[in-house]
């Protein structure tokens, strides 16, 4: 029941965490948003890390550093098929696959559940669709470019679950540590690399102040989001990969109550059912 109440707390966060984030975006790229969140939360990871037992190891810094780099290019390829469009059939189709990959590797790692778990994950990978879906006038078909960048972002994320539950349990918040530090990296590096490929074509790059717009809000996504991977992590040790993943995938709920509350916009009725859907799946994986 704690591995359950954790995967929520965590999902719930996560969907926090895209909020700011969305509404930083907004205000300056995608790009630096994740550049300056992966900063932020490193930060705050490193402040934290003395509080935890943690144990250093090749193990933990070597899969750490693969989920930062697949960390990074997830979000690249979320950012870019959102872009495309259109989001209502992407992004949940985007967190369905990130939650079937981890399933399909928890039952080839040989994870058991109980029936009322077996019915719990159908019900939640349901309740991501519903959850996630905005029924928009005139969306178009996604193409097939859109729809390739999407499933490649769910398969990224669901590699990140698979690759953090296969860390060393007394690596504390080691794996957590040094994959913000190489999904940093990653993303100011790309960032400088795109500002040498627009200087050279004689454009004049962004300058700092472009940069202050979407800062704080980019500084506390990437808080939230760091806690919610601490969150993850948590709950990876106290139950299993099936479980956690599944519902790490109910994140479209915290961005859709935030939404309603702060922005005042109105929750579709299908997504009214999707959120009872998910409390539904919960409470059968808590009884599970």
């Amino acid at each position: 029941m704690l591995a359950v109440f954790v995967g929520v707390t965590a999902a719930l966060i996560f969907g926090s965490a895209d909020f700011a984030g969305g509404m930083a975006a907004k205000r300056i790229s995608a790009v630096r948003v994740t550049a300056i969140g992966g900063l932020s939360g490193l930060v705050l990871l490193l402040l934290a890390l003395p509080l935890f037992p943690s144990v250093w190891s090749t193990k933990a810094v070597l899969l750490g550093g693969i989920t930062g780099i697949t960390g990074a290019l997830a979000v690249v390829l979320l950012y870019a098929c959102l872009a495309i469009g259109p989001m209502s059939i992407l992004s949940p189709l985007t967190a369905v696959i990130s939650a079937v990959v981890p399933v399909l590797a928890g039952v080839i790692r040989g994870e058991r559940l109980t029936t009322l778990g077996y019915l719990a994950i159908p019900v939640a990978l349901v309740a991501v669709v519903l959850v996630g879906f905005v029924p928009e006038r005139g969306a178009v078909r996604p193409s097939l470019k859109a729809l390739a960048m999407a499933v490649g972002s769910g398969a990224l994320i669901g590699v990140f679950l698979i690759l953090i539950d296969l860390t060393p349990d007394d690596s504390g918040l080691v794996p957590l540590v040094v994959s913000r530090a190489v999904n940093a990296t990653v993303m100011f590096s790309a960032i400088g690399v795109g500002a040498l490929w627009v200087r050279r074509r004689g454009t004049v790059p962004a300058g700092v102040a472009r940069w202050k717009p979407g800062l704080v809000l980019a500084i506390i996504a990437g808080v939230i989001d760091a806690t919610a991977n601490a969150l993850l992590l948590f709950g990876l040790r106290l139950g299993d990969l099936t479980v956690q993943s599944v519902l790490t995938a109910l994140y479209p709920a915290g961005t859709i109550l935030l939404a309603a509350i702060v922005l005042r916009e109105r929750i579709a009725p299908v997504q009214v059912v999707g959120l009872v859907l998910a409390l539904t799946a919960a409470a059968l994986l808590a009884v599970a």
